[in-house]
């Protein structure tokens, strides 16, 4: 939450907003990027990217402002973020075309 308060502040450089907008907006999502059904590799997504990903905007906002989002944070409900959602349902719908082409065509060839 002090991510996306962080990245909405004018405050805060915009290399910074891009990288904990885009942190937030994945964690925030209820849909994620590897679907935690497939083995090992459905949970890497939590375990590493979220957690190296809130690391490195932590260190981008300077240091008085994320105290301020954060005490800010505590004091508002949790936003949903229809522009992640959007960005990951696009990413799976590219990559379910990709299958279906690939094997479409690995079919029409044999």
């Amino acid at each position: 939450m002090a991510l996306w308060l962080a990245a909405r502040d004018s405050r805060v450089p915009w290399y910074a907003k891009a990288v904990a907008g885009s942190i937030a907006a994945y964690a925030l999502s209820p849909i994620d990027l590897i679907p935690d059904f497939i083995p090992i590799i459905g949970y890497l997504d939590d375990l590493i990217i979220v957690p190296l990903g809130i690391m490195l905007a932590v260190k981008l906002v300077p240091t008085e402002l994320m105290a301020e989002f954060r005490a800010e944070a505590i004091r508002r409900e949790k936003p949903t973020s229809r522009a992640g959602l959007a960005i990951i349902v696009a990413v799976w719908t590219f990559a379910a075309i990709l299958l279906v082409w690939f094997f479409w065509s690995a079919q029409i060839s044999n």
